[in-house]
């Protein structure tokens, strides 16, 4: 093995200390409960699928993709989201069953990054679909579970954003006329580039008027009083249809008391291609990343032969442990050491204290070099050596 390799991983690879495991453990028994809670069933998927199907449907750039031949020759791809996945088995296998379906899921997905980005090509994602539910009602559902996961995975202080891709795309159609020129105005939005969009926009030969109506798209952020003035800047009702459903929704989330966590975020966009209306990004305090995403996509169950309507969300877990900052302690370990001669001993007092609920740590002291550096992270010892035990707390 090369010395240059040995302590090495693949780029954007990470390691899970125990401590850091420890908490994103609690973190999704929390996270998953009340998705169960809610009527939310979980769902596994391969991590490997066809790229003919899973992988053109991601929309994931082609160049982030983990891809591989099997023995056929076939392509196949590391999964690079679940929501693609899911949609697979719903339209192959479930839909024949109740409908709307409430799913969920707990995954590692895989997207390749270039070596100087220093992102994560492995996380976690823990998320929702509702899957056969057009209606508004779903879409607030699924927000206000978001809300209710996020205070259960112990955040307080987070914020959803809220936008709305038909009216995006009604907007720029208006104004610009082709997919072409909507496309490098969106390339900065999801970049949130928001300087070259401004130059961008000022070099366009377009009239003053439009000009100005792009720039002051650029500042439709804030409270439902946002709606209002966007409606200045729409001609035409699909566009308006939009924003009157993006009211709509505001009402219902009142209705379910989370909407002091909600904004609206006009400019949002989002890097997955497959969303048809509302999108959404969820921001925790200390992150500098959306810890979270989500939205409708009404047209992705038809890429597999199944028309549904759809909604969901998906949060990043490495995200969500760095806006809790504090880390579980590996407190509450009992740890027993024992010598040779008392090694019975001390296995029946861990058996003991292990069927009455204890985390219990059998050591033989034989094989330890350093007593009090092995005992640092137990919060009780007992010894078994020698002619009398004793107990104490470290």
């Amino acid at each position: 093995m090369s010395k240059l390799l040995m302590f090495e991983k693949p780029v954007g690879m990470r390691d899970t200390l125990p401590h850091i495991y420890e908490t994103k453990r609690k973190l999704k028994e929390a996270a998953e409960q009340e998705m169960r809670s809610w009527g939310y069933r979980f769902i596994e998927t391969p991590a490997l699928e066809y790229y003919e199907t899973v992988g053109d449907a991601s929309a994931i750039l082609d160049r982030q993709l983990f891809k591989l031949l099997d023995q056929e020759g076939n392509t196949l791809v590391l999964r690079p989201d679940m929501t693609a996945p899911i949609a697979r088995v719903a339209a192959a296998k479930l839909l024949k069953e109740r409908v709307p379906l409430r799913l969920a899921y707990s995954a590692s997905v895989y997207r390749a990054q270039q070596r100087e980005g220093g992102r994560a090509a492995e996380f976690e994602q823990i998320g929702v679909e509702m899957i056969g539910d057009h209606t508004l009602s779903a879409d607030a559902e699924v927000i206000a579970l978001l809300v209710s996961v996020m205070k259960k995975a112990g955040l307080e202080k987070f914020q959803i954003s809220l936008g709305h891709i038909r009216f995006i795309d009604e907007l720029f159609q208006q104004i610009l006329g082709t997919e072409e020129r909507s496309e490098q105005l969106r390339r900065f939005l999801y970049e949130k580039n928001y300087v070259g969009y401004r130059d961008h926009v000022k070099n366009l030969p377009l009239s003053s008027i439009d000009k100005k109506r792009l720039l002051q798209f650029l500042d439709l952020s804030g409270g439902i009083g946002t709606l209002k003035e966007a409606v200045n800047l729409i001609e035409g009702s699909a566009g308006s249809e939009a924003l009157d459903e993006l009211k709509t929704l505001y009402k219902r989330l009142e209705e379910y008391n989370v909407d002091q966590y909600v904004t609206f975020d006009l400019p949002l966009v989002s890097h997955m291609s497959y969303y048809t209306g509302l999108v959404f990004e969820v921001y925790a305090e200390g992150v500098g990343a959306p810890v979270g995403n989500g939205g409708r996509y009404d047209d992705l169950l038809e890429k597999f032969g199944r028309p549904a309507g759809a909604t969901g969300f998906g949060l990043r877990v490495d995200f969500l442990l760095e806006a809790l900052e504090q880390l579980e302690d590996e407190e509450g370990i009992h740890c027993i050491l024992f010598s040779n001669e008392r090694r019975v001993e001390a296995i029946n007092e861990a058996q003991r204290r292990r069927a009455a609920g204890e985390c219990v740590l059998l050591q033989d002291v034989a094989g330890v070099q350093d007593v009090d550096k092995f005992t640092e992270s137990c919060k009780h010892v007992t010894f078994f050596v020698g002619k009398s035990s004793s107990e104490g707390e470290v």
